[in-house]
């Protein structure tokens, strides 16, 4: 047999072949590294600050710029993905993801870092923009929930995993090896890859990229990335932070007047009218913005109730264990029920959970606060893997490369949103049951006021995801009226 019929095996026209399940390894171990990435980075701010002695408002430029560039061509990369060959994209993603590592250890100053981060950030537009299509093209539709749930069971590994991982790797071998563990994984990951997923071509030929409204949504992407970011820190009144909103706002009308004369748009507005599609997208930033909030979480445990910093790492692992477990279990529902009354469970579990969060108070004991944690760890398990399907799901297959950088988009500004909109919610609270001014410190609050901050901003995220209970019922009612639509219509043609 020659390498292009195993390559032809290994690919998507026949997903039946066990391939299929090395492939899926292999494409769980980047995602798995990039989450861990992601945490290990953050929780090494600290360290990096004191030895290159520099300040906080230089190091937090090591996760900035990582960020913007992730934003900023995450599109323009799956929109290449539908064009080119998704294999070697993501493969020329992932080398650049590893190598940019080894050169984030090997970085003789901050500002040589945050550039190799930055460099880092476009490998990981590729990888993270790809994923998501390369398994849908890989697994049959009977088994695609069941792949959906397995590649967010490894998110959450990669998430419960890093900040122990990071607390281990400063206090043992130094902050240098926080970026050197991508190179092993990288390396295996990048044979899995190679070995295991057949080639993956354009189903089109002869697309031309659109370099105008490519250029147009980077800008609009990272000038609201990095507006989000800043407003944390300056306020949204701030006249910097205001400009770049209103300059990405602008810019986002001229980039759909732009694209609706292009031949070969960026991203063909057609997609969105399509409903189902649109609120599948849109609850998936929901429940991103809900997740984003869980930031606010340490001020309870180490303000209020006096934990060690890695008691509270313990505790925070709760969630991302559970949606490890349950997420691969509601892709099977899934695939065997539909993905909408999956989802609909997930977000009710959601909701309940957060609630349940509101009533954290002085006395709750450490197994209080993870049976309060429980159920949104549940519900998250039971809502990703499911929504994940049905929008990959909703689109040919041209299309898979530009859906599933939407699907990570919407996941990312749900969590560039929720940031600092919950911190202005907690904050809004604690200086309220404070009696202070804005401005002032909350961090020295007394942990009644911090607990109250928690009550309420826990509550207010409840509406959240209840607007998405509302958007998911709105979806089901759609899916089953089109359903019955389209077994009706050969009935009467038989008839």
């Amino acid at each position: 047999m020659t390498r292009s019929e195993k390559n032809t095996i290994a690919g998507s026209e026949t997903p039946e072949n066990r391939v299929k399940w090395f492939a899926l390894a292999g494409v769980g171990m980047v995602t798995i590294m990039g989450t861990i990435d992601a945490t290990i980075v953050n929780i090494s701010l600290h360290t990096l600050e004191t030895h290159f002695s520099t300040s906080f408002a230089t190091v937090q430029w090591i996760v900035l710029a990582y960020v913007l560039v992730l934003t900023s061509f995450l599109l323009g990369a799956a929109r290449l993905g539908d064009m080119l060959n998704k294999k070697r994209l993501y493969l020329g993603g992932l080398l650049v993801f590893t190598l940019s590592s080894v050169l984030c250890a090997l970085a003789p100053s901050i500002y040589w870092l945050i550039g190799f981060r930055a460099l880092q950030g476009l490998g990981a537009a590729f990888t993270q923009a790809l994923g998501f299509a390369i398994i849908t093209q890989v697994f049959p539709a009977q088994e695609r929930g069941k792949a959906m749930g397995l590649l967010a069971s490894m998110i959450a590994i990669g998430v419960a995993s890093g900040p122990p991982l990071g607390g281990l790797i400063i206090s043992t071998v130094g902050w240098h090896w926080v970026f050197m563990v991508n190179l092993p994984i990288g390396l295996v990951a990048f044979w899995f890859i190679w070995r295991f997923v057949g080639d993956l071509p354009a189903f089109q030929k002869n697309q031309r990229f659109d370099w105008a409204g490519g250029l147009i949504l980077f800008v609009t992407l990272g000038g609201y990335a990095l507006a989000m970011t800043l407003g944390q820190e300056r306020g949204f009144s701030h006249p910097l932070v205001l400009g770049l909103l209103i300059a990405a706002s602008i810019l986002l009308v001229v980039f759909i007047l732009v694209e609706n004369r292009m031949k070969q748009p960026m991203i063909e507005l057609s997609m969105f009218r399509n409903l189902l599609f649109n609120l599948n997208l849109l609850m998936a930033f929901l429940v991103a913005v809900l997740m984003a909030g869980f930031f606010i979480l340490p001020y309870y445990l180490e303000l209020v109730k006096l934990e060690s910093t890695l008691v509270v790492g313990l505790l925070m692992m709760v969630d991302p264990i559970l949606m490890g477990l349950i997420a691969p279990i509601a892709g099977s529902l899934s695939d065997r029920f539909g993905p909408r009354i999956i989802s609909i469970v997930g977000l009710i579990i959601i909701t309940v959970g957060s609630l349940t969060l509101g009533l954290l108070d002085m006395d709750t004991s450490r197994l209080g606060f993870v049976i309060r944690m429980i159920p949104i760890g549940i519900g998250i398990g039971f809502f990703m893997s499911p929504n994940n399907s049905a929008v990959m799901g909703a689109v040919p297959k041209e299309k898979l490369g530009i859906t599933s950088g939407l699907l990570t988009l919407a996941r990312m500004l749900g969590q560039t949103t929720g940031l600092p909109l919950m911190g202005v919610l907690f904050t809004g609270h604690v200086l309220r049951a404070s009696g202070w001014v804005a401005g002032s410190d909350i961090s020295l609050a007394q942990p009644q006021a911090l607990v109250a901050g928690i009550k309420g901003t826990f509550h207010t995220a409840a509406f959240f995801v209840g607007a998405s209970i509302v958007v998911a019922l709105i979806a089901f009612a759609i899916d089953r009226r089109r359903n019955s639509a389209t077994q009706v219509v050969p009935q009467a043609a038989n008839d």
